[in-house]
């Protein structure tokens, strides 16, 4: 024993006597006790990244706005801003309704849901093709990033005014903008989206023969895609922000310039309502991209 005990990594106590009952045993002696492993902790419901049910997501969201729109109500009700600054959500949804039994209302939000859809479309068209360059090749790389990051530090509202003597007031100018605005971030996203993939589905592809071309439209895009989408998502919502820029600035109808118009005139409630319309529309865009994903993308975790 004393050879074994001055060795590397001895027996502790225990184990040294678990030894010698194992080489000496005790009639009747009653088994060693084993204790019982660690019992595994129960996951905390709502704990770090813990999966809540969609109910219960919708629930919270709801009750967030709840919470605002109730404090919106008090303060008004309370007197705490005068109305000019700040109107009550009664105003505002009386306002509202009136511009939409008018047609009003109507009119705005389609000429702007036009105008983001189409400029949005033009910019995700041209952009997402050269991110898959730019990120498959460091030669377009090398070519077109500098030049991009360039551009993109440019202030948007910088090209309002420029974009009218370009094109003038009407449409063309409004989707000129959203380009701007969008194009050039979308594709330093995309770009990074595709440098992303795994270097090791690309070696799969060469190892089968497979041309550049093929990788990037068969391997590259569809691993790539979910991450894509996630950029059209969040470019978006700057459509929206450099849409309406453009109408608060030169445009005849529209969103934002109804906004102008009623800042003239001090109609707050007018300013208010739309405001919040902006948000609704841009919230369900963004809801509907994402229950898209879910189903466009179904062969990766996020898209599940």
């Amino acid at each position: 024993m004393t050879a074994l005990d001055g060795g590397l990594r001895g027996p502790n106590t225990g184990e040294a006597t678990l030894a010698h009952s194992a080489m000496n045993p005790t009639p009747n002696a009653a088994p060693p006790s084993i204790r019982p492993g660690p019992r595994r902790r129960k996951r905390r419901r709502g704990g770090l990244r813990a999966p809540i049910s969609r109910g219960r997501f919708a629930g919270i969201a709801v009750l967030v706005f709840g919470a605002i729109a109730l404090c919106w109500v008090a303060a008004a009700a309370a007197g705490v801003v005068r109305p000019i600054f700040l109107p009550s959500p009664m105003s505002v949804i009386a306002q509202l309704g009136k511009l939409a039994a008018d047609g009003t209302l109507w009119n705005d939000m389609g000429i702007s849901i036009y105008r983001i859809m189409v400029g949005f479309l033009i910019a995700s068209v041209m952009a997402i093709p050269l991110g898959l360059l730019v990120g498959s090749y460091f030669t377009w790389e090398a070519a077109i990033e500098p030049l991009v990051d360039f551009v993109r530090y440019m202030p948007v509202v910088a090209f309002v005014p420029l974009s009218i003597l370009w094109v003038g007031t009407g449409d063309a100018q409004k989707f000129l903008i959203i380009w701007i605005g969008t194009f050039f971030q979308q594709v330093l996203l995309v770009m990074d989206v595709v440098k992303r993939v795994p270097k090791d589905f690309i070696g799969l592809g060469r190892t089968l023969g497979l041309p550049d071309r093929k990788i990037i439209s068969r391997i590259i895009l569809p691993s790539a895609m979910p991450g894509i989408w996630d950029t059209l998502r969040i470019s978006l919502g700057w459509a929206w922000t450099w849409l309406v820029v453009a109408e608060l600035v030169a445009a005849t109808s529209g969103l934002g310039y109804r906004i102008v118009v009623a800042q003239r005139f001090f109609q707050t409630n007018t300013i208010f309502g739309y405001i919040l319309l902006l948000g609704v529309l841009g919230l369900l865009t963004d809801q509907l991209m994402k229950a898209a994903a879910t189903h466009l993308f179904r062969y990766t975790t996020r898209g599940r």
